[in-house]
């Protein structure tokens, strides 16, 4: 089946475009020892190609959500092949996680920031192979020393005599040779690409409109669904009523699926309006008994009980039972959606021997695996076509929405588009964790913390999913929270598991999304009580953790902490550590006298490692500002009798363009490992924000969103 929808350019490649050389890996990710002895077959495991044409192909296995993928991929590769950047193509890799899997991960899925990080090596060392490959096939040609020969923008150059021959010129000799196990990798000061500034491939196609999401997706016979489910989480469907439905035009059919009842139509119009005449019984099953203050109830109730222990330092209940002076405070944070922009969707063809789906999807891997399950095909037989994601954050990680569009499109035996509304995806998301913290700490006589305590209430997301065992402390909970920094000789931490069977998942950074808010915020208590600079607080106790301490002296300076601002400014600070980069924020805030808060600047620093390309670093610092702050001053999802009570952006409202700040980003190239990108710059911005609210109105954020009514001045 061929679609109507014509690709970016940037996604296309002839995937049969004559002799060509191609390097792969196996499944641990070691170069083979040998390849393909048949010039120009393509082997679905390359990661690099190069034409007798010149031109370089590259497979990317990293869905395009606004990250930079298409940009930072192609850098990598063409700057250790030699490759000129301009001239390099690129291809979204199929569903295969035998061939296209995370090296690390094992998964072809990605979240958790890990694009670059996982990759570099991999990346790195197959163009390295194929340079010296172009080298070796060249000085055979010449017959001198390969070690006479060297590259430069797609040519190989001898350079006694200058003689000189394309990349293009060589793949069918190249072809023949053994590839090196061990190839040499570019020093950083050979890069041509890494570390420079090289503008995004995807914006002009975004600019233009030409870029094609999964809602995009038009193919021949096409039809569209939209889904009514049922408004309690877990609820299902025991009858309905589509009388009315089925006499609305366009519409097609009306079919029951797992996830409620679908109305399938000729276009998304008719299919909506036919499901809003759709009446149904449901049976909402029993979190139709559940309720936000049901949750807060039995949070503050499960905190009066020992949790099971996270980490236990030393003695901290001992030091704190001694007396002496000791600080405590709660801390609270609710439920958030990931209120992507692009709601969800997929598109799905379903014949008896093949299944095709198009989705933007951060899980291919997955969207394969279910596909194959529900058809019964094997996983060779199911396409996946990864198209951009309109927002990722980890709501597209999921597969409910492919196993939407998988179900109606078997059902009605044509290709179906199932669209989600706004209200869909507000209602029936995968939340941030609502969680209920209790904290202790007892400072010595220069106003240090001795010991500290801190008790998390709430559900996990690994063993929710089944990913973590019921009965053992959920990682992803207490991320941050665990592995805090600060040196303290007596520390617990301990950790409840309380599930009401909200549906829960992983949100832009996860636990450290709302673990480094509360950590961060009580270190700030704790230096006031101490009577000491919150900035030189923590300075004083990230002895151990130098790379926290750098990125925080960074931000300070280039915010010029401690100097004067004007009348009612104040400024907060917080650095926390997240998939592998340490990122550290100081914000310059006010409050109007009826508790509207305003962010002037935002001073943003991160040590990733190394960075590929700084702009599409800055991007990503700035983006997470952006959703840090959106869920500092708005996010909050409620539930009565078991059902979500926002629905839209009236109700559930993200940051607008004029209440964003000033946001300044400096990068420290640590030279370390790649970090991850992505994440790293949400956890920082609302302890920054709250502790400035604190130095500006001397009253303390424990509870977001922030009340404005509770900063209020008579």
């Amino acid at each position: 089946m061929k679609t109507l929808l014509t690709r970016r350019t940037l996604l296309k490649g002839s995937l049969a475009a004559g002799a060509g050389l191609a390097i792969g890996f196996p499944l641990a990710g070691r170069i083979p020892g040998a390849l393909a002895q048949t010039a120009g077959v393509f082997a679905p495991n390359q990661w690099l190609r190069i034409d007798r044409d010149g031109v370089v192909t590259i497979i990317n296995s990293v869905p395009e959500m606004g990250q930079g993928s298409l940009t930072t991929t192609p850098m990598i590769i063409a700057d250790e092949l030699d490759a000129v950047l301009d001239k390099v193509r690129v291809e979204q890799a199929p569903a295969n996680p035998a061939l296209y899997k995370n090296p690390v991960t094992g998964t072809q899925s990605y979240g958790g920031s890990r694009g670059v990080r996982d990759h570099i090596a991999m990346w790195r060392k197959a163009a390295a192979a194929a340079r010296e490959m172009l080298k070796q096939a060249a000085a055979n040609e010449w017959g001198v020393p390969v070690e006479s020969v060297e590259t430069e923008a797609g040519t190989v150059i001898h350079r006694p005599t200058g003689r000189r021959l394309q990349y293009g010129q060589l793949v069918d000799k190249a072809q023949q040779l053994p590839v090196p196990e061990n190839p040499k990798l570019k020093t950083p000061d050979q890069f041509r690409y890494i570390g420079k500034t090289v503008k995004r491939r995807d914006t002009p196609d975004k600019v233009t409109g030409r870029a094609i999401y999964g809602m995009d997706v038009k193919v021949p016979g096409m039809l569209v669904a939209s889904i009514e489910r049922c408004p309690v989480f877990g609820g299902k469907a025991k009858s309905f009523d589509a009388t009315a439905t089925r006499a609305v035009k366009g519409v097609k059919q009306v079919v029951q699926v797992s996830n409620g009842v679908a109305v399938v139509a000729d276009s998304f119009w008719p299919a909506l309006q036919g499901r809003r005449a759709l009446k149904v019984e449901w049976d909402e099953g029993p979190v139709a008994q559940v309720s936000s203050a049901m949750i807060s109830r039995e949070y503050e109730s499960a905190a009066q009980q020992p949790g099971q222990i996270a980490r236990n330092d030393g003695d901290a209940e001992k030091v704190l039972a001694a007396g002496g002076k000791v600080h405590e405070a709660v801390y609270q944070v609710p439920f958030l959606e990931h209120a992507c922009m692009e709601p969800m969707n997929a598109t799905a063809h379903v014949k008896p021997d093949a299944c095709t789906i198009w989705a933007p999807t951060q899980n291919p891997g997955g969207t394969q695996a279910t596909a194959a399950r529900l058809t019964g095909l094997p996983p060779e037989k199911v396409t996946v076509q990864t198209t951009l994601l309109g927002g990722g954050f980890g709501r597209r990680g999921e597969v409910d929405f492919i196993v939407d569009a998988v179900e109606v499109a078997t059902a009605v035996g044509a290709p179906v588009k199932v669209m989600w509304t706004r209200e869909d995806d507000i209602t029936h998301g995968f939340y941030r964790p609502a969680t209920y913290n209790v904290f202790r700490a007892a400072l010595d006589a220069n106003g240090m913390p001795s010991a500290w305590f801190t008790r998390m209430i709430g559900p996990g997301i690994l063993i929710q999913k089944g990913r973590a065992k019921a009965g053992e402390v959920d990682a992803a909970a207490v991320e941050a929270m665990r592995n805090m920094p600060y040196d303290v000789p007596n520390l617990r931490v301990e950790w409840t598991n309380k599930d009401f069977g909200i549906p829960v998942g992983f949100w832009r950074s996860v636990g450290a999304s709302q673990n480094g808010f509360i950590v961060e915020s009580f270190v700030d208590e704790l230096a006031h009580v101490a009577g000491k600079d919150p900035f030189e607080y923590r300075r004083a106790i990230l002895g151990k953790s130098p790379r926290h301490k750098a990125v925080l002296e960074l931000v300070a300076a280039k915010a010029n902490w401690g100097a004067p601002l004007p009348a009612g400014v104040a400024r907060g600070c917080g650095v926390v550590f997240s998939y592998g980069s340490y990122a550290a924020s100081v914000a310059e805030v006010s409050v109007a006298p009826d508790g509207a808060v305003r962010v002037h600047r935002l001073v943003c620093g991160i040590d990733a490692g190394l960075a590929v390309n700084p702009d599409a670093v800055r991007a990503q610092m700035e983006g997470g500002a952006v959703y840090a702050l959106t869920a500092t001053f708005y996010g909050k999802i409620t539930v009565d009798k078991g059902r979500v009570q926002q629905s839209n952006f009236h109700d559930y409202p993200m940051l607008r363009i004029n209440e964003m700040p000033k946001v300044e980003v400096h990068i420290l190239d640590s030279g370390e490992a790649p970090g991850g990108l992505g994440e790293p710059g949400v956890p920082s911005v609302a302890p920054a924000v709250c502790n400035a609210v604190f130095a500006a109105t001397g009253k303390r954020i424990r509870r977001l969103p922030i009340d404005r009514d509770e900063l209020k001045r008579a």
